[in-house]
Parts: C-alpha cells; sequence; structure tokens
C-alpha cells in the first residue's frame, strides 16, 4: 500500500493582504511551521520595506527561509523548489503543517506542481555577453537564434530578454533544448491552495497604510543603509 501523503497549505494573495497575519492566525489553532515564498524576504537587512515578519511572531511560529541570503545574492527558482521541498519533508517529520506564504506566485507554484526544470546555475559571463548582443542588435536577433536551437522554447518566452537568454543559457552548458528539461511531476505531498483576496478600494487603503507605518519605522534609513552597501 502506497504512503498517505500528507497536506502542504500554500497562502497567497497580493501585498498587503494579510498573508503572514493569517499563517500566525492559523497557528493559534494548528502545529504549524512557515516556510516564506516571498523573494524579497529572504534578504537579510531589508526587514521594514518587506514588512518582515515581527521577531515576536518569528519566535512564537517557526519561520523557514527568512534572512537566509546577503542582498548582492540570489535565490533561483530550483534553489527555493528544492530547499522548501527539503523543509516540507522535515516538518512533517516533525508531525506538524508545512505552511508556505507569500506572494512571488511562481516559486509556489514550482513546489506544489512538481515543476521540472535544469539545475543549471547561472552564468554571468555568459549571460552579459548575450545581453550586450540583446543591446546592440536587438532581443529579436537572440530570439530568432532560440528559434532555430529550441523552437518550442522560442514559441512560449515570447520577447521577454531575461527568458530567452536563459533558455540560449541553458541550452550552452547542457548542450540540449531547455523545452525538453522542462515539465511537471508527481509531489510527495497534497497540496492544498489559500488566496487572499479583498475590494480593491479597501487594499489600496491598507497599502496606503502600510507604506506611512513603512516611513514611521525607518524604512528611509533601511534604503540608505542598503545604498552605502552598494546594494541598488
Amino acid at each position: 500500500m502506497a504512503a498517505r501523503k500528507l497536506p502542504v497549505v500554500a497562502l497567497t494573495g497580493p501585498t498587503a493582504t494579510g498573508k503572514s497575519s493569517a499563517a500566525i492566525s492559523i497557528a493559534d489553532h494548528f502545529a504549524i511551521e512557515v516556510i516564506n515564498s516571498d523573494s524579497r524576504l529572504f534578504y537579510q537587512g531589508m526587514d521594514i520595506g518587506t514588512a518582515k515578519p515581527s521577531v515576536a511572531d518569528r519566535a512564537a511560529t517557526p519561520h523557514h527561509l527568512l534572512d537566509t541570503l546577503e542582498p548582492h545574492k540570489t535565490m533561483s527558482l530550483a534553489q527555493f523548489q528544492d530547499q522548501a521541498t527539503a523543509l516540507i519533508g522535515e516538518i512533517h517529520a516533525r508531525q506538524r503543517l508545512p505552511i508556505i506564504v507569500g506572494g512571488t506566485q511562481q516559486y509556489i507554484n514550482a513546489v506544489v506542481e512538481g515543476w521540472k526544470m535544469p539545475r543549471v546555475p547561472p552564468q554571468p559571463e555568459l549571460r552579459n555577453r548575450l545581453q550586450c548582443e540583446a543591446d546592440e542588435h536587438g532581443r529579436e536577433a537572440l530570439l530568432a537564434r532560440l528559434e532555430r536551437l529550441d523552437p518550442v522554447a522560442a514559441t512560449s518566452v515570447g520577447l521577454n530578454t531575461r527568458r530567452i537568454i536563459r533558455a540560449l543559457e541553458v541550452i550552452a552548458v547542457t548542450g540540449r533544448p531547455i523545452s525538453e528539461q522542462q515539465g511537471k511531476g508527481p509531489v510527495p505531498f497534497v497540496p492544498h491552495l489559500i488566496a487572499l483576496t479583498m475590494p480593491r478600494d479597501l487594499l489600496y487603503q491598507r497599502i496606503d497604510a502600510r507604506v506611512h507605518d513603512m516611513i514611521e519605522a525607518g524604512l528611509v534609513d533601511e534604503v540608505r543603509a542598503l545604498l552605502a552597501n552598494g546594494i541598488s
């Protein structure tokens, strides 16, 4: 008999809909651990501007993938998928409920839909060279090259220069079309997706209030500190 798959909750929604607060409320009723999927909350020194969960909330409920990166580093989609999937297994082993919380939907989808993707790290020199070609000859020239090497990928990337460069980068490193290395597979858990929403006028009021609170809390000084450290 196949092992019973355990649940994973993914809590998403636009900025200021109350995702983090909702997760903390759930913690009042269930034994949970939070896996952050907001791409800006990975970074150290970006606390106010990202509305990072408070120290008190993090002490009361375990949070993962917060403050894991220095601002000049990056978290690739594949890295997030690997780390989040490993954390889900660890949290289940502790007999707790994993809740993925954040507004970066692509990260959530990669985990709960079992995306398959090439494990090719960024190649800075190659990317810079391709970007220079795009600047000089237009991104259409890069797209034409991709059409020759991987027609399937060329139809899906559109005129997004970053995606065109990524496809060419993967082909250069692996020698295979990127489209052959993508897809979806089974996941070892049962995902439950919750999307928060609210009327637009109320959402805008909440965003305005949040920005005001951020400025009062020292957002300007936080940005100055990042700029002073070469982060822009």
